[in-house]
């Protein structure tokens, strides 16, 4: 887990004694050294309610500002997204000078990284990581927490056509040949710096030689053999083509061709 900020313990002891259930108002050095003791002894629930005590009984001092990202951090920690991402926002739109705000940043765009399923479920989660990394990455592009953001994103848009792949492979088996084509298209031209760029173009040469329009059909196979000529999905596609007497060719008005970033 990265973190630049400081955790900064207090000079003061803690009182030692326990606390009676009804509200007593404590000095605000017990409060937060109390919770950053939960913290350390990873009691992170109750680390995260004692720093929103901090912030409850103190709102206007210094250890307010300090409570609530170590409260975001705490319910991270807790696996609390969905209170990691509010106590994060909620930094964020108080103090978005703070020396700790890209931290904060980090904390809402990981709480939704850590939350991505399967690529069979809804992937609307993923979609909020990647936006979230992005703006990151966007905001500050120099910090430790871009770096390891740069890596997320790369998973995070593999994920999402993972899930494209799903879905087309799914329309495919079913005969919805347009359908399976749309979600591979969606695959080369939005997610072809991707491991699943190559399936895809095999797919879309599978897809097209079903329906017949063999110019497609030929460009996806030499794309494919173009920038993945040791790939198994292009032995596989230049087996399909060679079953219908065609070769991988290039046809210039091809959508393949202009979605593809590689100049021919």
């Amino acid at each position: 887990m990265l973190c630049a900020f400081s955790i900064v313990m207090v000079l003061s002891a803690c009182s030692g004694t326990s606390e009676p259930d009804a509200y007593v108002e404590r000095p605000v050095e017990d409060l937060y050294n109390q919770a950053l003791a939960d913290l350390n002894s990873e009691n992170y629930g109750q680390a995260a309610r004692g720093f929103d005590e901090v912030e409850r009984q103190y709102p206007y001092s210094v250890w307010s500002t300090k409570a609530q990202i170590m409260s975001a951090f705490a319910y991270y920690q807790s696996n609390e997204y969905d209170q990691a991402i509010l106590a994060a926002e909620r930094f964020i739109e108080l103090h978005p000078g703070n020396k700790d705000v890209a931290y904060a940043y980090y904390l809402v765009a990981i709480s939704y990284y850590e939350q991505i399923t399967g690529v069979e479920r809804d992937q609307k989660v993923t979609r909020q990581a990647l936006d979230a990394l992005q703006n990151l990455v966007r905001r500050f592009p120099n910090t430790e927490y871009a770096q390891d953001a740069r890596l997320k994103i790369d998973l995070t848009r593999d994920h999402l056509a993972g899930k494209e792949m799903a879905i087309g492979r799914y329309y495919l088996n079913q005969k919805h040949i347009v359908g399976a084509i749309n979600r591979f298209r969606t695959v080369v031209e939005e997610y072809q710096t991707t491991t699943h760029a190559p399936e895809a173009l095999h797919r879309l040469t599978e897809a097209y030689l079903i329906l017949g329009i063999r110019d497609e059909a030929q460009t996806a196979a030499a794309v494919l053999g173009y920038n993945f000529p040791g790939s198994e999905w292009y032995e596989d596609s230049y087996a399909l083509l060679d079953k219908n007497y065609l070769k991988p060719e290039i046809h210039e008005d091809s959508w393949i061709v202009k979605a593809w970033k590689t100049v021919f």
